[in-house]
């Protein structure tokens, strides 16, 4: 038996004017920089959440996650720091893309509440929000359409 991928074909985008045609090519640009680190965020996720499992304790898992925690910034950080705002808001979109869930319930999830209280104030300063959630067939749907063309190497 072979293995088939899928192959999604599209027809071409149409644009109203410049400024929609810009703004679609401004998209593009951001998914295909943050994609890959939603990509991998979500492995990460994976494999933590696979790892602390085996973990004998909660007082083992809670050190895991700060040594985690502190691994994950430091290299990710000088990264992730020249992302636009708009780069950042994609990430986060695309994270929940990828993980089925919102950022918020993901840094919850791991690090508590508090923690994931600060990171979506931080966020809500920056007109950002840890909680948005991900809609393919709605508002999201031109965005979805970009990730599986840039996954699939079309675009």
């Amino acid at each position: 038996m072979i293995g088939l991928r899928t192959f999604y074909v599209f027809p071409p985008e149409k644009f109203k004017n410049k400024k929609e045609e810009k703004f679609y090519w401004k998209t593009v640009r951001d998914v295909k920089k943050t994609l890959p680190y939603a990509k991998l965020i979500y492995a990460i996720f994976i494999e933590t959440y696979e790892y602390m499992e085996t973990l004998p304790d909660d007082k083992a898992r809670e050190e895991h996650m700060k040594r985690m925690e502190k691994e994950v910034f430091k290299q990710y950080k000088p990264v992730l720091k020249k992302f636009t705002l708009s780069q950042g808001k994609m990430l986060i979109k695309l994270i929940n893309r990828e993980c089925n869930q919102s950022s918020y319930e993901l840094i919850k999830a791991f690090l508590g509440s508090f923690r994931a209280n600060f990171w979506q104030f931080f966020g809500k300063m920056f007109g950002a929000s840890l909680k948005t959630d991900w809609q393919p067939e709605g508002r999201d749907k031109t965005i979805e359409r970009i990730c599986i063309l840039v996954e699939q190497g079309s675009l």
